[in-house]
């Protein structure tokens, strides 16, 4: 019984020390979260806008929550009304393609993967631009089968979450050397 209640003694404090020497180290080094850069780039008030593809218009709107995600969680920013945003996003598909990845033993297409492309403007008053980014996304089907809408819809919100990502990251290094 004396040295399970010794262990634990020593531990809490072990613990606590690793832990302030983590994050003196963590901080020491220079890490600096991704809104930091993007924040040189883009203001807190931020409005965007996805333009409908044709070919699959409901898929503007998974485009549009996943860029308003993007604006919150990774920009540190929040969605505004176009009349009170000082930067303003557009964003356009210029294509979705589905191409097989992976056969099985009968040469039935088993893995596919969706490449979506998007062109994205920004405003903003110290910035503006055009870039284009691509993501993708790979899925599995059963052997002979088609690819639902279901999964087709899962594979380019995937897909445009990724390129969107891309989308960031690019800003983020563009923010770092301004």
């Amino acid at each position: 019984m004396g040295r399970a209640g010794f262990g634990t003694r020593r531990f809490i404090p072990l613990l606590t020390l690793f832990t302030l020497l983590f994050a003196a180290g963590f901080g020491g080094c220079g890490y600096r979260p991704i809104t930091a850069y993007t924040n040189k780039i883009f203001t807190d008030k931020i409005y965007t806008e996805v333009e409908v593809y044709l070919r699959d218009p409901e898929n503007a709107v998974l485009v549009k929550d996943a860029m308003n995600e993007a604006v919150v969680s990774r920009f540190g920013a929040k969605i505004s009304k176009k009349e009170e945003a000082t930067t303003r996003l557009w964003i356009r598909f210029k294509s979705v393609s589905f191409s097989p990845i992976q056969y099985d033993a009968n040469g039935y297409a088993v893995y596919y993967r969706a490449n979506v492309n998007l062109s994205v403007r920004y405003l903003s008053a110290k910035s503006s631009g055009t870039e284009s980014v691509n993501g993708f996304y790979d899925f599995p089907i059963e052997p002979n089968a088609v690819i639902s809408d279901a999964k087709r819809f899962e594979a380019i919100r995937f897909g445009a979450q990724k390129a969107l990502d891309a989308f960031i990251s690019r800003m983020a290094v563009r923010g770092e050397s301004l």
